[in-house]
């Protein structure tokens, strides 16, 4: 395992925009039994109800959403553009089916009860708050359906996660 070393959040120096939508980011969640991780492009940062918090946006039909679901905790986990084969792999790759963190060497570490990347060269754990199921019925740009939903979902097309930040690690 690495060493991280706590990180102040007001010290923090990223994009999100690129960080989040062209580097990539992989959600662990898990517990000490099973950990599963995903390759994600969308979500953020920010501040709500007076916390620092990530917001994640997963889709109902992936598995790392049960694991969100079940437990507290997920992690957001950020890495080196030399790991940018592993991110494709956990992104097209279903957990379902075989363990991802075997399969590509990537490892699961724990701090408190949130599982992380070990990989990562900064990550942020979060303890869930809220989890806000998204329909179609909430878009108001009707372009929003055709582009990214046509003929892939029904009812539920995502959920959006808020997390509370409780620890940013970095190397």
């Amino acid at each position: 395992m690495h060493q991280f070393q706590p990180y102040p959040i007001d010290l923090l120096e990223i994009n999100p925009f690129t960080k989040i939508s062209n580097d990539w980011m992989l959600i662990a969640a898990g517990n000490q039994e099973k950990v599963n991780a995903m390759t994600a492009s969308w979500g953020g940062f920010g501040v709500l109800w007076g916390k620092n918090v990530a917001y994640i946006f997963v889709r109902e039909k992936r598995y790392t959403k049960e694991f969100i679901d079940r437990e507290g905790y997920f992690s957001c986990n950020f890495f080196d553009e030399k790991y940018k084969n592993d991110l494709k792999y956990f992104g097209i790759v279903t957990g379902r089916i075989e363990d991802k963190f075997k399969a590509s060497g990537l490892t699961v570490g724990f701090r408190d009860n949130s599982p992380y990347v070990d990989e990562a060269n900064f990550l942020c754990l979060c303890k869930k708050m809220a989890a806000i199921p998204i329909t179609e019925a909430h878009f108001l740009d009707p372009e929003i359906k055709e582009k990214w939903y046509s003929g892939k979902d029904d009812g539920n097309l995502h959920t959006l996660y808020v997390g509370e930040i409780l620890e940013v690690l970095a190397r």
